[in-house]
């Protein structure tokens, strides 16, 4: 298990809340194209043999969660036997299986042709995208042959890491004319001999080897700070939509429309909302201006109310008194 601290983030924030760019982050753009490796073997003793990949945090596998996580690769492979999957990977499986990490990595490196491939173990519940891109960034600019995570105590996560794969296949063919093989070898043989730079990150790099760490991982994704965000990537994830919108804007509709419409014209409004922007391209863009249409009409709406309950002037004058003969 790599240990866990909620809340906080390696920045310092007590908020818990992730900086706005990891060291070398997505402000720089996207970056070149990566490939990557997914380790999902593995017998899962400490989980009493249970499919570890395949269970469930956040009402998503925890493979599903990391493949998320890595989804604008160009190659994802996933060393393991096939499952159902979230999105859609190469399958690869070391010989023999069970061979252990080394030979996994092995198997899958077989299938990558970029240049930078990031190796990932399949029971890390808080990656995200933008983790990943902080790992894929220091390559770009410095000459490291890789850039791992560490934990609260320093200790190495090889298996959260981007490297150079010429690095990794030069290592493997140094072990492998070393050994004979890689089977049973384990992974610091390789990581060892690399100039590799360092990210403390104990959320990102927690991984789920027992029972008791998937309890903590699912306590922590319900907590306030985090939950709605676990729920829209859980939806997004369920349903296929790759879809980045600004969910500010969206709270900020539904308020309006609750307030000043009624409460049952929040969902709906954003039902059309998303129905709209699908029509118009699905966007991020698109979202953002029928977000912005619905909001002004909401309040428009609300300000006519509002103008109706005003007391006008002639409701607080006086009549006149009634001067007619027949009065």
């Amino acid at each position: 298990m790599t240990e866990y601290q909620p809340p906080g983030d390696p920045s310092g924030d007590p908020s818990g809340d992730p900086p706005d760019d990891p060291p070398g982050g997505p402000s720089e753009g996207p970056g070149p194209a990566y490939d990557a490796v997914v380790l999902a073997g593995g017998a899962a003793r400490r989980l009493g043999g249970a499919d570890k990949p395949g269970v469930r945090v956040g009402g998503r596998a925890l493979l599903d969660r990391v493949l998320a996580a890595c989804a604008d690769a160009r190659t994802t492979v996933v060393v393991a036997g096939p499952r159902p999957t979230a999105r859609p990977v190469i399958w690869a499986r070391e010989e023999p299986p069970g061979g252990g990490p080394l030979a996994a990595l092995a198997a899958g490196l077989r299938h990558t042709t970029a240049d930078q491939v990031v190796l990932l173990s399949a029971d890390l519940p808080f990656l995200d995208r933008r983790t990943v891109r902080g790992l894929l960034a220091p390559l770009r600019h410095g000459t490291a042959a890789g850039v791992l995570l560490t934990d609260s105590d320093g200790r190495d996560q090889p298996l959260v890491a981007a490297y150079r794969a010429e690095a990794l296949r030069r290592g493997l063919a140094v072990l492998t004319g070393r050994h004979g093989e890689l089977t049973g070898l384990p992974l610091r043989r390789l990581t060892g001999s690399l100039d590799l730079t360092r990210i403390s990150d104990p959320v990102a790099s927690f991984d789920c080897d027992t029972w008791d760490d998937i309890a903590t991982a699912r306590a922590r994704i319900r907590e306030h700070g985090h939950v709605l965000d676990e729920w829209i990537s859980a939806v997004k994830d369920e349903l296929g939509i790759d879809l980045d919108v600004d969910t500010g804007v969206l709270l900020d509709l539904a308020r309006d429309a609750a307030h000043g419409v009624a409460r049952p014209a929040a969902p709906l409004t954003t039902f059309l909302v998303g129905y709209a922007a699908a029509r118009a391209g699905g966007d991020r863009e698109a979202v953002a201006e029928a977000a912005r249409k619905a909001a002004a009409l909401a309040l428009r709406w609300a300000d006519e109310e509002t103008a109706d309950a005003t007391p006008k002037a002639s409701d607080t004058t006086p009549e006149a008194p009634d001067t007619r003969p027949d009065a």
